[in-house]
């Protein structure tokens, strides 16, 4: 493709970082099948199901989940006492391995549109358009507003016996009521440890029974304010201070906090919270295959449920992603079509009247290229075809490759404009036998990148059309600003570079084979003149030719 970063299949999307002396690219649109709105268990658990199901999923997180405090989770089998963070890290690892996208980011609006789609602001001015949207947004704890409750939460303080309640066993534990639901887990604590205490501090509604009860089987009840959670000079908690000024010594703290569904970027389609059956806040009520009362919108984990743990958060994410899955697939069905939301996102970027790039050829083709024969070439993801229409303009007999039938109408009318021919292949290059069984002089594939499988069938049927004594040519952005972090507030990165396959990957594949590949350079420069965007300031450039014996 030519030589300016992006909107072409295959090319890796302009990215919104603004680098010194360079002015930020445009606000973009990308259209998929599903949106999923939160990277935590319940969205990442769905994003897999259906990414494996070959659907085009993006998921928008904004780094908040319900458990950031915590530095542990527990009663998730297999991942015991492993920190939140890292189950994450695996998630989103695992859906990008099946070529699903997770962008660093937020939405802050949901609108259907006229076709029946949703439209979803993203923070930059982006949006993401998709056929159907997965709400894992959780719920935000409301603390009691008591002097040191908030500093403790998720470590000294807590409110789970599922989640903390082996690491607090036999330990002295105060437990502070401000609502009925407050009690609930109270047995469940008693059991855990003989030394509990609870301060009620709110007793409208409690049920005085239960409160009896547990006065009989041993546990002290005080009936008063607690003005302040006391700790150590460690940091630790050390006790709870009454209203009359007496201290209670505590090595735990146990509040249960109110909840709210976050709701609030769904009211553009008519969704709200629902109080739930406690009266201990609200959530987003769904049916039985985690649909929403909006058809084409589900919703999975806290924000359905706040009593869910991360193990069945996941759970019911899955089985979510399986309901969505199962709804594409027979919509798809009663169209008779087989759609992709790849090929639908990278049509549409091709769908305008105007040309995306300048039409030059990219001058790394045109320097690397230059100094080889003309035989046979291969463009892969040739985008309008600038890289195409020069090969065939200086002697070689180019078949050119790319996902989206809009960016091959365009190459088609101006080869035909020009007179030169160029065999045209629509298609994925993850689709079995992308580029026939012939093989090439050259293969190229610049600023391209095709979507992660776990057998890297792309990245081998790519390595497959280099002919014996033949080219390859990789040429990439260099990606290390968008390692960088992004103020999700303000902007969400629209692409996703781990969901791609990468020059690095590339090169790795190259140097694993030193009998088949001599790589002759492998390295980074500044990227030629002539683009239209101006964001990218260097490329990575992979050049190898395949051994002939």
């Amino acid at each position: 493709m030519s030589e300016h970063s992006g909107h072409s299949r295959h090319s890796t999307p302009s990215e919104p970082t603004e680098q010194a002396g360079h002015t930020p690219p445009p606000t973009m649109e990308r259209h998929c099948d599903v949106a999923v709105i939160g990277g935590s268990a319940a969205g990442l658990a769905a994003a897999l199901q259906l990414s494996r199901q070959r659907r085009g999923v993006v998921v928008v997180d904004d780094g908040t989940p319900r458990n950031a405090p915590a530095a542990h989770m527990h009663g998730y089998l297999g991942h015991e006492g492993a920190a939140p963070g890292e189950l994450m890290e695996t998630g989103r690892a695992e859906v990008r391995a099946c070529g699903g996208e997770v962008l660093p980011g937020r939405v802050v609006g949901v609108h259907r549109r006229d076709d029946g789609r949703f439209h979803l602001d993203l923070t930059g001015g982006h949006a993401l358009v998709a056929r159907r949207v997965l709400a894992a947004t959780g719920v935000s704890d409301e603390l009691p507003a008591i002097d040191g409750v908030a500093e403790g939460w998720g470590r000294g303080v807590i409110h789970c016996p599922f989640c903390h309640g082996f690491e607090v066993r036999d330990q002295r534990l105060v437990q502070i009521v401000t609502h009925p639901l407050a009690l609930h887990p109270t047995p469940l604590f008693r059991h855990l440890s003989d030394r509990l205490t609870v301060v009620l501090h709110d007793p409208a509604g409690l049920d005085e029974e239960a409160l009896a009860a547990l006065a009989a089987s041993g546990v002290t009840v005080e009936r008063g304010e607690a003005a302040r959670v006391r700790t150590g000079p460690d940091g630790e908690v050390s006790g709870v201070e009454l209203g009359d000024g007496r201290v209670l010594e505590a090595d735990a703290v146990v509040v249960g906090p109110r909840f709210r569904a976050r709701v609030d970027v769904l009211a553009g389609v008519g969704l709200t919270a629902t109080a739930h059956p406690s009266g201990a806040g609200d959530v987003l009520a769904v049916d039985a295959r985690g649909e929403t009362a909006v058809p084409g919108i589900y919703a999975a984990g806290n924000v359905t449920d706040p009593s869910l743990q991360v193990l069945p958060s996941a759970a019911q994410g899955s089985r979510a992603g399986s309901m969505i899955a199962f709804s594409l697939a027979e919509e798809d069905l009663r169209a008779a079509v087989r759609h992709s939301g790849e090929e639908a996102d990278w049509d549409h970027r091709y769908a305008g009247s105007g040309r995306a790039w300048s039409g030059n050829p990219n001058g790394t083709l045109v320097h690397e290229a230059g100094a080889l024969s003309p035989g046979r070439a291969l463009d892969v993801g040739t985008g309008e075809g600038a890289d195409a229409l020069w090969l065939a303009e200086h002697g070689w007999k180019v078949t050119a490759t790319d996902i989206s039938g809009n960016a091959l109408a365009r190459v088609r009318s101006e080869a035909e404009r020009r007179g030169l021919a160029v065999t045209l292949v629509r298609g994925d290059a993850n689709d079995p036998e992308p580029f026939g069984t012939e093989t090439y002089d050259l293969v190229s594939l610049q600023y391209g990148s095709f979507k992660r499988t776990p057998d890297q069938r792309g990245l081998r049927s790519l390595l497959a059309a280099v002919a014996p004594g033949g080219t390859l040519l990789v040429v990439h952005h260099d990606l290390t600003p968008l390692r960088d972090p992004v103020d999700v507030a303000t902007q969400t990165r629209m692409y996703d570079p781990e969901a791609f396959v990468g020059v690095e990957e590339i090169a790795a594949a190259l140097a694993a084979d030193p009998g088949t590949w001599q790589v002759g350079t492998h390295e980074t420069r500044p990227r030629p003149a002539g683009a239209v965007s101006t964001h990218h300031v260097s490329d990575v450039v992979l050049r190898a030719t395949r051994r002939t014996v």
